[in-house]
C-alpha cells in the first residue's frame, strides 16, 4: 500500500498543477492537493480515518450534485448521447467539464476507499 499511496500523492499533485487552467482552480486544486497530502501522510504510515471519511464523503455530496446538475452527468448522458470527453482538453460545454470533475471525484473516492479498507484490513491482523 505505501507504493500505492506514492504514486497517488504524485498524480493527485500532477492533476492539481493542470488545474491551474481550469475555469475553477480555487475548487479543484485544494481538492487534489488535500488528497495528495492524505496519500502522502498515509504512505508515511500515518494513517487517519477520519480525513479518509472526510474526503470520501465530500466527494459523495458533490459527486451528487455533479450528477443531477442541469449541465451534469446525467445530462451528459441522456441529453448529449454521451458524448466523447477527451476529444479536445479545452471543454466548450459545460457537461463536459462537470462530467470530467464527476470522474475526478471518483478516482479520490476510489482512493479513499481503497485506503480505509486496506487499512481495516491491516488494523484487524
Amino acid at each position: 500500500m505505501k507504493r500505492f499511496n506514492l504514486v497517488f500523492a504524485v498524480l493527485f499533485v500532477v492533476f492539481a498543477v493542470l488545474q491551474y487552467n481550469d475555469p475553477d482552480p480555487y475548487v479543484w486544486i485544494p481538492i487534489y492537493m488535500v488528497s495528495a497530502y492524505v496519500c502522502f501522510q498515509n504512505f508515511k504510515g500515518k494513517f487517519d480515518r477520519f480525513s479518509h471519511w472526510i474526503i470520501a464523503a465530500c466527494c459523495l455530496i458533490y459527486g451528487a450534485r455533479l450528477l443531477i446538475d442541469p449541465n451534469g452527468v446525467i445530462a451528459w448522458f441522456k441529453e448529449h448521447q454521451a458524448e466523447n470527453l477527451v476529444q479536445s482538453m479545452k471543454a466548450t460545454k459545460p457537461w463536459i467539464e462537470q462530467t470530467r470533475e464527476f470522474g475526478g471525484l471518483l478516482i479520490i473516492l476510489a482512493v479513499a476507499s481503497i485506503n480505509i479498507i486496506s487499512n481495516k484490513k491491516a488494523a484487524a491482523k
